[in-house]
């Protein structure tokens, strides 16, 4: 995972201190011989994907596949992003260990009915093979989102720093990227993490998980999360349930994505490249600025754009 800057001391109030985390961070990528059309041998890199099983209090939950770059956070965020637990601080500590492969997740009190509550799982849309424990819908209409509006312009410079920002996706290609960012003031942009993983899903877990991490004061301003996949129901619920009002995709969106994304409040925009984009849901969130867009090439109802 690429950091913008290094990650902050996290000193939280909570009624338990948050969870101890080993660091095991995993090469994200290997060299591998290729040949090209011309028949001319070379080397190229490509995303290391690996399988890391995660065990709850000893109990074999799932197995991820992962490039390995934060696995503790992902496994953190994973956790939350399945409602098996309210808060970081549910979790004592997460021990990932390379050399089996495997993450080993203590908690203070153990995960209530954890057997009845994993019984179910939906088998999602996501890359990699991505999944969701019972209900996916459940609870969405809890979901309270911040006031938080969005600038065309402040859409630019996200755009313009995730076209800017150093990425395996870059060297070796095969990943999906998210990324966090807060709204600063005169309509600017901070990212505040990057993650690239096999599957977006795990790359927004891993966002959750790092999310978990920092003291509230630290994102209290307005959030936007921007992905290189496409607007699912999965990313829609999870991006809801990080308190994230806003998303920004390279990609487009679902019907189901575009569904909850209405039914929640949030503002979901997509096909987001250069100073073209598509506003799908949540429009009043957007504040439109027409002029930095420059003149039209396009009838309004265009062909879908990848």
């Amino acid at each position: 995972m690429s950091m913008p800057d290094a990650m902050p001391e996290a000193i939280p109030l909570r009624a338990q201190p948050l969870p101890r985390l080993t660091t095991a961070l995993a090469p994200l990528t290997r060299e591998v011989a290729v040949i090209d059309e011309h028949g001319e041998r070379g080397t190229v890199s490509i995303p290391a994907e690996r399988d890391l099983t995660v065990y709850v209090d000893r109990r074999e939950l799932v197995t991820l596949m992962t490039l390995g770059a934060q696995p503790e956070l992902l496994v953190l965020g994973y956790l939350l992003n399945q409602r098996l637990i309210e808060s970081a601080s549910d979790v004592e500590s997460i021990t990932v260990d390379w050399e089996v492969n495997a993450a080993a997740v203590r908690t203070h009190a153990g995960i209530d009915r954890i057997e009845e509550r994993t019984a179910k799982k939906v088998v999602t849309t996501g890359c990699g093979q991505g999944s969701v424990f019972g209900d996916l819908m459940a609870g969405i209409d809890a979901l309270k989102l911040p006031d938080t509006r969005f600038t065309q312009a402040q859409l630019y410079a996200l755009v313009n720093a995730i076209r800017l920002q150093e990425s395996t996706y870059k060297s070796a290609g095969s990943v999906h990227g998210c990324a966090l960012f807060t709204l600063e003031p005169d309509e600017g942009v901070a990212m505040q993490c990057f993650v690239e993983d096999v599957g977006r899903h795990n790359a927004i877990d891993t966002i959750a998980g790092w999310i978990a991490m920092q003291p509230a004061a630290a994102l209290a301003r307005g959030r936007v999360f921007y992905t290189t996949g496409r607007l699912t129901s999965e990313m829609v619920i999870k991006s809801a349930q990080m308190g994230v009002p806003i998303v920004v995709s390279r990609s487009g969106i679902t019907q189901m994505g575009h569904e909850v994304a209405q039914r929640v409040g949030l503002c979901a925009i997509g096909r987001a490249t250069n100073r073209r984009f598509l506003c799908y849901a949540g429009e009043g969130r957007l504040v439109l600025q027409p002029e930095l867009a420059g003149p039209s090439h396009a009838p309004p109802h265009a062909p879908s754009r990848e």
